[in-house]
């Protein structure tokens, strides 16, 4: 079994969990997720968290294991907090600055890199 698969997956409060045969379903405040689980994965609720488990030891299933459990838990943190991508700047002389919607960076070209920030960001 997995390291990753035998970890339960802590439910916050505010988001439900509906285990089907096939997929989880996962509600919170940022929106509604569905996540298809592979065959032979199943979860289960024990004590506010979830659990994946094989429903038999094979070692086609347990591939899957941590994977299944890795797609639910991000489907639990999406619908409770969402997603963000960061980006860090590291060296000396780097910078970005923010004018307007759009983005400056000087990287060490001879010239900055302009970037328009898509909408809803």
């Amino acid at each position: 079994m997995s390291r990753i698969g035998k970890k339960p997956i802590p439910i916050p409060k505010g988001v439900t969990v509906k285990v089907g045969p096939d997929a989880v379903e996962v509600q919170g405040p940022k929106g509604t997720l569905r996540q298809a689980l592979p065959p032979g994965i199943v979860f289960a609720q024990e004590d506010g968290t979830l659990v994946a488990r094989l429903l038999r030891d094979d070692d086609e299933l347990r591939k899957f294991h941590g994977l299944a459990r890795s797609l639910v838990a991000n489907a639990v943190n999406g619908v409770n907090e969402g997603f963000k991508k960061e980006l860090d700047i590291v060296g000396i002389g780097y910078r970005a600055e923010l004018k307007g919607k759009q983005v400056h960076f000087a990287l060490g070209y001879s010239h900055p890199i302009v970037f328009d920030i898509p909408n809803g960001i």
